[in-house]
């Protein structure tokens, strides 16, 4: 079992920058592939990136590719998500998620592969 806490999100102008945090507990996170989503209401939900639980292998939607970085820490059992270049169409609340299969190099675009996920945190992203 994990469960995920995110932290980071808020209101910032166009052009800025925003990192989120995602703290997971359990002892295992360090063997989980995890994910960054978005949601707006009235949308589906959209993936934005992911890392796999070795932290060497990456994988970004088109529409945050060159803006957004995944990165994790898996001493402080923590993924980040560092977002550049922010514009307006990038205000969604974000989650994070964690998968617990897959080899090193594993990463997965499907919400539907991840069985655990944070409570979400809003990014308004002004013009």
């Amino acid at each position: 079992q994990v469960q995920l806490v995110e932290s980071g999100g808020g209101l910032v102008q166009a052009g800025g920058s925003l990192r989120l945090s995602c703290a997971a507990s359990g002892r295992t996170f360090s063997s989980y592939a995890m994910g960054w989503f978005r949601q707006a209401p009235g949308k589906e939900r959209e993936f934005v990136a992911a890392i796999s639980w070795s932290g060497g292998s990456t994988y970004y939607a088109d529409s945050v590719k060159g803006r957004f970085t995944i990165s994790r820490d898996n001493a402080k059992n923590t993924v980040y998500l560092q977002m550049n270049s922010l514009k307006p169409e990038d205000t969604e609340v974000y989650y994070c998620a964690a998968n617990p299969y897959g080899s090193r190099w594993y990463t997965s675009p499907t919400d539907t592969d991840y069985d655990y996920w944070g409570q979400g945190t809003q990014v308004t992203v002004s013009s």
